[in-house]
């Protein structure tokens, strides 16, 4: 199957689902739900919906639990609206990213406290060795700038 139809379809798929848990399932169990993305096989059969739920993990497992009980009515309205051949089967996922993207935050903060307190820690500190570490030519009486092998001539 061509790609493209593929994304387009998993797209449309996405807009049915939201506006079916927006406007159709009346469960009471469904939280604050935000679908995410949608993926299709490349044979339109298997369709996985991603999802996320704002609350508490107690409020996630009650929104899971309803979603795979409407699962069905989902499923139904999706194959009449598109129109196909053979209705994808649909499966919520709940998406890992927010979680991602939470431990990120808080690995950033992390270094940027461990920044801060390094930053702490350098105030008033000095260097153990010379300020200047390089070496430099000899003084001036030492060397007069001239290569050793035009003296030989």
């Amino acid at each position: 199957m061509d790609a493209a139809r593929a994304r387009r379809l998993a797209e449309r798929i996405s807009k049915i689902v939201a506006e079916m848990l927006e406007r159709r399932v009346k469960d009471p169990r469904l939280g604050f739900v935000t679908v995410t993305e949608t993926k299709l096989t490349a044979d339109l059969r298997e369709a996985t919906v991603f999802y996320t739920v704002y609350g508490s993990p107690e409020e996630r497992e009650q929104t899971a639990a309803a979603l795979h009980s409407a699962t069905g009515i989902i499923r139904t309205e999706v194959g009449r609206q598109l129109g196909l051949r053979h209705t994808p089967s649909v499966t919520f996922v709940a998406d890992a990213l927010p979680d991602s993207a939470r431990r990120i935050d808080d690995l950033v903060a992390a270094a940027k406290s461990a920044d801060a307190e390094l930053a702490r820690a350098r105030e008033g500190a000095e260097w153990a060795g010379d300020p200047d570490p390089y070496r430099k030519p000899a003084e001036d009486g030492d060397w007069d700038g001239e290569d050793d092998e035009d003296d030989d001539q």
